[in-house]
């Protein structure tokens, strides 16, 4: 278990800057909605509601934007909503998973199979390139919580697999197996989390040249700002140059 990690937060910018504060709802509701379906409307008995519900909070959804969201899964207008998963390489040769949640998975396909063309990039099978992903479970807590030594501490007691302590908070990272216990443990310890949540984590990385880079973040912008995607994860390293360009 290592207290650090070389690999930065592979997920593309969980909340941009620019985006409309209506779409990050939308899409937040979304996931509450689908979860609520799946499982039972009540948080305390759906870890992937609460996660969810939780990401909301973060963003400042109200309350009365969550509940409706939880209402409209159990509602007799509930919309169809499926769960898909992309996967394809960007410019450079780097490899991208895209999580969506769809009610029309043939418009979504093509869409995100538009976006990956008109980037430099090409859509391809299921399962092309998750073999070089983890699937891990991500649980976060702001730095004020404790010292990187007592979280690192936390972490080996819950079963955690490593705690990556950074500038601004703790990051747990945990199986898949033992997700569920290690969230109820960090949570009997220090409360509810500032995020909970399953993200593809690669095994290595891969350096992007900047001229290929600029390519890379058009097809990220686009398929984060698509109405029906969810999540990207890749496993690109940018310089730190062209990052500072964004």
């Amino acid at each position: 278990m290592a207290g650090h990690s070389q690999f930065k937060n592979i997920m593309h910018r969980k909340g941009r800057q620019d985006k409309e504060r209506s779409k990050i709802f939308s899409k937040l509701a979304r996931e509450i909605t689908v979860s609520a379906k799946q499982g039972m409307p009540d948080p305390d008995h759906n870890p992937r509601l609460r996660a969810a519900i939780i990401a909301a909070k973060a963003q400042s959804m109200p309350k009365d934007n969550i509940q409706r969201a939880i209402s409209k899964a159990t509602g007799g207008d509930a919309e169809n909503i499926e769960e898909v998963r992309y996967e394809g390489y960007g410019p450079g040769g780097v490899a991208l998973i895209v999580e969506a949640l769809t009610d029309n998975r043939n418009r979504t396909g093509g869409d995100v199979r538009a976006a990956f063309s008109k980037f430099g990039g090409a859509l391809g099978e299921p399962n092309s390139v998750a073999f070089m992903f983890d699937r891990v479970g991500v649980i976060t807590y702001p730095k004020d919580k404790g010292s990187d030594d007592s979280m690192l501490e936390a972490a080996i007691e819950a079963g955690a697999n490593e705690c990556i302590s950074g500038e601004e908070e703790h990051e747990f990272i945990v199986s898949l197996e033992d997700y569920g216990a290690v969230r109820e443990a960090l949570e009997g310890k220090f409360g509810e989390p500032a995020s909970a949540k399953l993200e593809w984590r690669p095994q290595t990385m891969t350096p992007v040249p900047d001229e290929k880079g600029e390519q890379l973040i058009k097809l990220l912008d686009a398929l984060d700002d698509h109405d029906d995607v969810q999540n990207v994860f890749g496993n690109y390293e940018l310089s730190e140059a062209l990052m500072a360009k964004v």
